[in-house]
């Protein structure tokens, strides 16, 4: 290999996650054979500690950002807010599964070594500066869910999701890779920097151009579950598992996000005439199907799907603005998103118990005369959810509607409004069951909330309030970091 094709110590370091949790997953397969019949879950503490090591090198690495290998990896704020985001996300998933996993008897090094893996797909997606090494991240973070989805072999459930998850992954993945394969040959590059460059000359075919575009939007839009593309998100959320529901809900949107948000504000900046008009109506269905749907559900981790879809709709309305404020509220939004949804999911893991018999909103009547302090823990969230006031989750939307206003988007901004009222009724029907309704069968004889579960529980409650009193802590980071592609 030539010497200018060698990797610097610098382009290692600026790799530095990825290889840290590659390494430490293939450490608990190794690990898992190990410990033999003993119980598993020192392994997920070892994956913390991989996590946490991780999310340590991306800070350390944003010390020093650059491109590395080729200008196919990119380490600035962007990259670095959206690595740390998912680290979190494996993080609390691991704190919200241990418990969960013990009783189902299904606690192995397996589940911990797919975790850890699809962090590094979602990693790499933050920081991919090439749209070859996205499809990479992409698919090994996919890779990764699908057998999480399927995890409880013997759930049918849980098999059942995996199939539809799988299927119609690789059908939008396959858009994905074909939109690739076209701008390549329109620009003869898949660097995305170089792409926007030949794109600003003018000299590729603007039809074509878009076309590559809206293949290639087809595959991130499954990734986040933005309408026309989110069928596949009630189905599996409901027949996964509590703890990987609350996973897929966060990571991997964060991370299709982050792709969506650099791709097209930097390859396709030049055509935002084309796909900003296509981007608004994404947005407005996406909400609208996500609300009203989730208005009929019964099944508290199918509402909480459809709600998932809803919040896509609001962060697509401010990639929508194309403007560095858009990208900053992008970035907030999200983070608060993962906090409030994965606390929410967590809490449905404890409530729904081994086999998950009590996943119905009336199985948590009279849950504030039984259990206070996940009531009130659940309340938050929900809050948050509806975008109330000191929680992370009005914040989140103030900056998204905002940007929405200043791009002059007045109408997607009132219409995303109204339908955040809409939102407010099936939330609030949740915190109606549990103050105002007696108890019933499935809130006798709860059982106590475990260690790990109850820090996941109380880091996203506080996380929740902690941006909706501060939203600095991280608005600043984000708003520096808002100018990509700029």
């Amino acid at each position: 290999m030539p010497a200018n094709f060698m990797p610097s110590a610098a382009e290692y370091f600026r790799f530095a996650p990825e290889i840290i949790l590659t390494i430490v997953g293939t450490l608990v397969m190794i690990l898992e054979a190990m410990t033999g019949d003993r119980d598993k879950s020192s392994l997920g503490y070892v994956s913390l500690l991989g996590l946490a090591a991780a999310m340590a090198a991306a800070v350390a690495a944003n010390n020093d950002p650059g491109l590395a290998f080729q200008s196919m990896i990119i380490v600035d704020g962007f990259a670095t807010f959206f690595r740390v985001l998912v680290l979190g996300v494996g993080m609390l998933t691991i704190l919200v599964s241990t418990n969960y996993l013990s009783e189902a008897k299904a606690n192995s090094g397996d589940f911990y070594a797919l975790i850890l893996f699809s962090v590094v797909g979602q990693s790499l997606m933050a920081c991919a500066n090439e749209l070859i090494m996205i499809f990479i991240g992409i698919e090994i973070s996919s890779i990764a869910s699908y057998i999480l989805a399927g995890y409880l072999r013997d759930d049918r459930r849980n098999n059942e999701s995996a199939l539809k998850y799988f299927l119609m992954g690789s059908f939008a993945t396959a858009f994905l890779l074909y939109g690739v394969a076209w701008i390549y040959g329109l620009t003869g590059s898949t660097n995305l920097g170089e792409i926007r460059t030949v794109l600003s000359h003018g000299t590729a075919p603007t039809a074509m151009v878009g076309i590559s575009a809206a293949l290639m939007l087809v595959g991130l839009a499954f990734k986040v579950s933005a309408a026309p593309f989110q069928v596949w998100a009630p189905d599996v959320y409901q027949g996964s598992s509590a703890p990987i529901s609350a996973f897929m809900s966060a990571g991997p949107k964060a991370a299709a996000f982050a792709v969506m948000v650099r791709v097209f504000y930097t390859s396709f900046d030049s055509i935002s005439n084309q796909w900003e008009p296509v981007f608004w109506i994404m947005s407005l269905a996406t909400m609208v199907i996500g609300n009203f749907a989730a208005l009929q559900q019964r099944n508290i981790k199918r509402m909480l799907a459809y709600s998932s879809i809803a919040h896509a709709g609001y962060v697509m309305v401010a990639v929508t603005s194309h403007s560095a404020v858009g990208t900053a509220a992008v970035m907030f939004y999200l983070a608060s998103y993962c906090l409030m949804n994965i606390g929410a999911f967590a809490v449905v893991t404890w409530m729904a118990r081994d086999g998950e018999k009590f996943v119905e909103v009336d199985d948590f009547s009279g849950l504030a005369q039984k259990q206070p302090f996940v009531t009130a823990i659940l309340t938050v969230l929900i809050l948050s959810l509806v975008g109330v006031p000191l929680t992370g989750g009005f914040f989140g939307k103030f900056l998204v509607f905002k940007a929405a206003i200043d791009s002059h988007l007045m109408w997607l901004a009132i219409l995303g409004l109204l339908n955040s009222a809409v939102a407010a009724y099936y939330y609030l029907r949740v915190l109606v069951v549990m103050y105002f309704r007696e108890p019933g069968a499935s809130t006798v004889n709860l059982p106590p909330v475990a260690g790990t579960l109850r820090v996941a529980m109380l880091v996203t409650t506080l996380g929740t309030i902690a941006l909706g009193i501060f939203p600095g802590l991280i608005l600043g980071f984000a708003t520096q970091s808002s100018t990509l592609g700029k």
